[in-house]
């Protein structure tokens, strides 16, 4: 929606990512409220013990004592890329019918490779950005929309 003041048009919408990159000045915007946490969907899933694949989670946004407390483990000081696995196994409060503690680290060791580099994306996004969503263009056409990038599997919409 479009409102025409004495300073020119102004784009008036819900969140400021509603107009983001319009080239026009925001009004009204109303702040969002402040999620702590995030439901996702991992790219191929968690496979346990009894061969059950867990695809559906929740992270939450860390705090400072979630990225402090792992800089003292000692599997983090002998292997500094275990941070890792150790911050999410922290962060992660549901990964299908796992809760809370039961995500620990050796289930974050065992994700497949792309599940992890999705998670890992997945914490950079929500903890800098504090959201899951994308601008991206479409090629076809260059229309301009946001994704989210937090759900679907793969192939899917």
């Amino acid at each position: 929606m479009r409102r025409v003041n004495s300073g020119g048009p102004v784009a008036v919408a819900d969140t400021v990512d509603d107009v983001a990159d319009f080239g026009m000045p925001v009004a009204a915007a109303r702040p969002e409220p402040l999620r702590t946490e995030f439901d996702f969907e991992l790219p191929r899933g968690y496979l346990d013990d009894k061969d059950v694949l867990h695809t559906q989670g929740t992270m939450r946004l860390a705090t400072a004592r979630d990225e402090l407390l792992p800089l003292h483990d000692d599997r983090v000081k002998q292997n500094p890329a275990y941070l890792t696995v150790v911050l999410l196994a922290r962060v992660i409060t549901r990964l299908g019918s796992l809760e809370g503690d039961d995500v620990r680290t050796t289930v974050i060791e065992r994700l497949f490779a792309s599940d992890l580099a999705f998670l890992q994306d997945l914490y950079r996004r929500i903890n800098t950005e504090g959201h899951t969503h994308a601008a991206v263009t479409c090629p076809a056409c260059h229309e301009r929309f946001a994704v989210d990038l937090a759900g679907g599997r793969l192939g899917e919409q």
